[in-house]
């Protein structure tokens, strides 16, 4: 999560989103990058992983936290006004939604010309030893220890959704067809990973 945050480079006082935000993450860290005078929305579609995130604000009090603004709602379809935004974070939400293309359409509407949005996944790899690996570490390590917290069926979709998500390759020209001036796709955790930077 860490490594979204770094390769977008918020500033003091930006207005940043966090799109498909979950329990919070990439929100809590967005909101220290920019600093009580900075805005952080955070957005997703499940009311439950907003409630979480809120609970988790009380229960890590910082006054930055103060700039954060939890919204329900759709990625598909944001609640933001044109060129709003100084940059978007998506930490493992994008290889989840339905229209991909569409919600980098939303993405690129809201973000200010010259700005950046940071795409955080699993990697789609090219590479049969790199994508056999995941698939060894889903089945053996995380969907085993998300079923110790009772949490296994959702997380058995996992390999499914990354074999239909899209290559770094794919990314990269999905960004520009919806108008963004350029992008690279970042593998990182050796493959395991990728993240997606593209600039309004």
């Amino acid at each position: 999560m860490e490594e979204d945050v770094r390769l977008l480079e918020a500033r003091k006082g930006d207005k940043v989103l966090d799109l498909c935000c979950g329990s919070g993450d990439l929100a809590f860290l967005l909101s220290q990058k920019v600093g009580p005078d900075g805005e952080v929305r955070a957005l997703d579609f499940s009311s439950k992983q907003l409630q979480i995130a809120s609970t988790r604000q009380d229960l890590y009090w910082k006054a930055c936290y103060k700039n954060i603004k939890w919204i329900e709602g759709d990625a598909l379809d944001l609640p933001f006004e044109d060129s709003y935004f100084d940059a978007v974070t998506v930490g493992y939400g994008l290889r989840n939604l339905v229209d991909k293309p569409k919600a980098m359409q939303e993405i690129f509407r809201v973000l200010k010309p010259g700005s950046r949005v940071s795409i955080l996944d699993f990697n789609k790899s090219t590479s049969h030893f790199i994508s056999s690996f995941q698939n060894w570490m889903i089945d053996n390590m995380v969907v085993p220890v998300a079923s110790s917290y009772g949490l296994s069926k959702e997380y058995k979709y996992l390999k499914a959704s990354i074999a239909d998500f899209l290559t770094g390759k794919e990314l990269e020209k999905l960004a520009k067809e919806v108008g963004f001036s350029n992008s690279l796709h970042y593998e990182i955790g050796g493959g395991l990973m990728g993240n997606l930077v593209a600039t309004r």
